[in-house]
């Protein structure tokens, strides 16, 4: 792994190799755009990530097999966060065929296997909620909800309640984490200017993501979540139009505005997409 991940200059990187994690991420951002993908391109993308999901126990963490890593090299680990995405990237390549939905249902398997007591996704492994890596996420939470959901027509009734049942906590957890002014803070996923290292900004877009969806396929939500978040996010867009992990005060970023106008488009806040939309065009 080390002679592997080396640089030209003989560094190394905190964060050697993502491929699947930027690949899944590469598919659904190309699925915004049909065509762009010609059907060699998906027939290898498929191929690819089939070939990255784990078929057995994992020999570092022992997690049950059907789950996926953040990599190709040896030393991934699988997790929540590139499950969910593998899950809907390889839906967004088309062709569910048998081999597919073999691979699709093994990782939801996997995912709801990993679902804590209070209804949320932790990082690896099930747990107390006492350690990082046991305690539940809403981003993760909200990203496994938007595979379950988009999986759901393409299994058994059998997988289809337990999916349901699944949802229904996952849906719980984040109407209990909510924060009074309608965010969410992801775990792992901070901004440095921001008191506390927190991103309520991705968090909440996150979230406000699997909402849409979820709304969109027929379920429930608890209260008005989807409101407040949408609220909180028009509400912290900074004066430029772009939006910021540290606030409305906080210094632009390109990753925070796009996510905040995915997870507002189609809402009633025309007039804030639009304003993010033209400092992307301005900016990128």
């Amino acid at each position: 792994f080390l002679r592997a991940s080396v640089r030209p200059d003989g560094s190394w990187a905190i964060d050697t190799n993502l491929a699947t994690w930027t690949t899944t991420l590469a598919i659904k951002a190309l699925d915004h755009t049909r065509g762009v993908l010609s059907p060699e391109q998906k027939r290898a993308l498929r191929n690819w990530l089939l070939g990255q999901q784990y078929r057995a126990v994992h020999p570092y963490t022992h997690a049950a097999p059907g789950g996926w890593a953040w990599s190709d090299l040896p030393g991934g680990v699988p997790d929540p966060d590139d499950t969910s995405g593998a899950l809907l990237a390889l839906l967004s390549l088309g062709a569910v065929d048998g081999r597919i939905v073999r691979a699709g249902e093994a990782g939801l398997e996997w995912l709801l296997g990993l679902q804590n007591r209070d209804g949320g996704i932790p990082t690896f492994c099930r747990g107390w909620g006492t350690l990082p890596f046991d305690c539940s996420a809403p981003d993760l939470t909200a990203h496994a909800l938007r595979a379950w959901s988009a999986w759901r027509p393409h299994v058994d009734a059998r997988l289809q309640s337990r999916l349901d049942r699944a949802i229904s906590r996952g849906l719980n957890f984040l109407a209990t984490t909510q924060r009074a002014e309608g965010s969410w803070v992801p775990l792992w996923f901070g901004h440095e200017h921001a008191p506390d290292d927190e991103n309520p900004v991705y968090g909440t877009a996150q979230v406000l993501l699997a909402l849409r969806d979820l709304k969109h396929r027929g379920f429930q939500l608890p209260g008005r979540i989807d409101r407040t978040a949408a609220e909180f996010l028009a509400g912290v867009q900074r004066l430029d139009g772009s939006w910021s992990g540290a606030g409305p005060d906080g210094p632009p970023s390109t990753e925070e505005t796009a996510l905040a106008i995915e997870a507002l488009a189609g809402s009633a806040y025309i007039r804030v997409v639009d304003g993010g939309l033209e400092w992307l065009i301005t900016h990128v």
